[in-house]
C-alpha cells in the first residue's frame, strides 16, 4: 500500500527534494551575506524573521488557491514567485528590501508546504501517516544538506549562488507540471478553527509553535552562532550541514516507530534527547570542532521528527476533508512560533548572551518534552479516524478555514462542549481532550 502511494506522488516528491535544496541554500546564504555586509545581528534577526511572517501570511491563503485553482497551478505559481524574490535579493542588495522579499519568499514557500502536506495527509491513513510524512521530511532534509554542500562551493558575495537557488525553485516545477499524478479532490473542506483544535489535539498546537520557534532560532541564527564562537565559513557550512543530516537519517525509523507505538511517548523521548543535546553544545567551543558536528547531528535526530510527529499525532483525529484546514492552520502556528523564535534569540545575541542560544532551545524542548507525558495521562491513545472524537463533528461547508473570525471560533467550541456533555455518560474514552 504505501509503495503504491509514493509510486503514485512520485513527482511531487521529486519537486519537494529541489525545493528543499533551495530552502537549504538560501536561509545559510542569506545570514552570512548579512553578516559580510555587516547589517548587525539585530536587524539580521529581523530580516530572517520577515520569511516567516510571510509564511504566516501564506498558510492563510494557500487553502483559498487550493479551493480555486487545484494543488497543482496554486504550487506553480508559488514557486514562480519564489524565485523572483530570491533574484530580487541578488540585485539588490539592501536590509529594507531584503526583508520584503523575504516575506515573499516565505509566504511561497509555506504556501507550497501546506499544499504538500495538504496532499500527502489526504493518502495517507493512521496506519501510515507517520511513515509515509517522514518519507517526504527526508527527502526535503536531503535537499536541505545538499543546499549547504552547493552553497560551500559558491561564494556568499556573488550572483551565482542566488542564481542556483531560483535555478532550482524553476526545475522544481517540471516533474509536477509534465506529470500524469492525479490531484486530490478540493471539492468539500471543513473549518477546522485553531482555537478548537487547540481543544481537540493540544499537544499537536503546542508541538508546531514551541518547535518551529527552535527550527527558526536555528536556520536564521544558528551560522551566525558558529561564526562568533570562532567558526570559518566552511565549518559553518559543516556544522549546518550537520544539524539536517542527522534529522534526516533519524526522521524514517522515528516515523515507522512512532506508527507502532504512542506517538506522544516517541515526541517525549525526542524532545528529550535534543535538550540534553542542546546543553552539551552549549558548553562546547570551536577547539573541539568535530565534537561540535556530532552533537550538533543528534541534536538534528531528535527534535528534527517533533514536526511530522506532531503532525501525524493531529492527523490521527481528522477526517480527510479535514486536513487542509488544519494542515493550514498548525503551519500558520507554527509561523507565528517562527516569527517571535528568530528575532528573540537574535536580541539576546545582539547584547553579548551568546551562550544562551542553545540553553534557550534546551528550556523549550524540555517544554515539549514535559507536555508530551502530560497529554499521555489525559487521553487514550488513537485506534483509528472512525473512532476518534474528533471525526464525529459535523462538517461545516467552507473555504475560508484559516480566516475564521473568533465569534465562529468561539461558536465552534460551544458546540463541541456540547457534545462533550452528551457523550460524557457513555465513558472516558468518548471524552475528547
Amino acid at each position: 500500500m504505501l509503495k503504491q502511494q509514493l509510486r503514485a506522488i512520485s513527482s511531487l516528491l521529486s519537486s519537494i527534494t529541489l525545493i528543499g535544496i533551495c530552502v537549504g541554500m538560501t536561509s545559510t546564504l542569506l545570514s552570512l551575506r548579512a553578516t559580510i555586509e555587516d547589517f548587525g545581528t539585530l536587524t539580521t534577526g529581523v530580516i530572517m524573521s520577515a520569511y516567516f511572517i510571510g509564511f504566516l501570511f501564506g498558510t492563510t491563503r494557500a487553502p483559498k488557491d487550493i479551493k480555486r485553482v487545484g494543488y497543482i497551478r496554486a504550487f506553480g505559481g508559488l514557486t514562480a514567485l519564489a524565485a523572483v524574490s530570491i533574484l530580487m535579493q541578488a540585485i539588490w542588495v539592501d536590509p529594507t528590501v531584503w526583508f520584503v522579499m523575504r516575506f515573499l519568499t516565505g509566504f511561497a514557500i509555506s504556501g507550497i508546504f501546506v499544499i504538500v502536506e495538504s496532499w500527502l495527509n489526504t493518502m495517507a491513513d493512521n496506519k501510515n501517516r507517520g511513515t509515509l510524512l517522514s518519507v517526504y521530511l527526508v527527502l526535503i532534509y536531503g535537499g536541505l544538506v545538499a543546499g549547504q554542500l552547493v552553497l560551500g562551493v559558491a561564494d556568499p558575495t556573488g550572483f551565482i549562488a542566488f542564481g542556483i537557488a531560483a535555478l532550482l525553485l524553476n526545475l522544481a516545477l517540471i516533474p509536477i507540471l509534465i506529470s500524469v499524478t492525479v490531484e486530490p479532490t478540493t471539492h468539500e473542506s471543513r473549518k477546522v478553527p485553531i482555537f478548537s483544535l487547540l481543544k481537540l489535539v493540544p499537544l499537536g498546537i503546542v508541538n508546531a509553535f514551541i518547535m518551529q520557534a527552535c527550527y527558526a532560532m536555528f536556520y536564521a541564527i544558528g551560522p551566525m552562532y558558529a561564526t562568533y564562537i570562532g567558526l570559518s565559513v566552511m565549518q559553518v557550512v559543516i556544522f549546518m550541514a550537520s544539524f539536517i543530516l542527522g534529522g534526516m537519517l533519524a526522521q524514517a525509523p522515528i516515523g515507522l516507530l512512532s506508527d507502532r507505538h504512542d506517538r506522544r511517548m516517541i515526541m517525549a523521548v525526542c524532545a528529550g534527547a535534543g535538550a540534553v543535546m542542546a546543553f552539551i553544545l552549549s558548553q562546547l567551543g570551536p577547539s573541539v570542532v568535530w565534537l561540535i558536528y556530532v552533537c550538533v547531528a543528534l541534536f538534528g535526530a531528535a527534535v528534527l521528527p517533533l514536526y511530522s510527529l506532531g503532525m501525524a499525532h493531529t492527523n490521527d483525529f481528522l477526517e480527510k476533508d479535514q486536513m487542509v484546514g488544519a494542515t493550514g492552520a498548525i503551519i500558520k502556528v507554527g509561523g507565528i512560533g517562527s516569527i517571535i523564535g528568530a528575532p528573540a534569540v537574535a536580541a539576546l545575541m545582539q547584547f553579548g548572551a551568546v551562550n544562551y542560544f542553545f540553553l534557550l532551545i534546551m528550556v523549550l524542548a524540555l517544554i515539549v518534552c514535559g507536555y508530551s507525558l502530560f497529554r499521555i495521562t489525559r487521553r487514550a491513545k488513537p485506534e483509528d479516524q472512525a473512532s476518534s472524537s474528533f471525526a464525529m463533528l459535523g462538517p461545516s461547508q467552507t473555504s475560508e478555514e484559516l480566516l475564521t473570525t473568533l465569534a465562529d471560533e468561539q461558536e465552534y467550541i460551544d458546540e463541541l462542549a456540547s457534545q462533550e456533555v452528551d457523550t460524557h455518560d457513555e465513558g472516558e474514552e468518548a471524552k475528547p481532550g
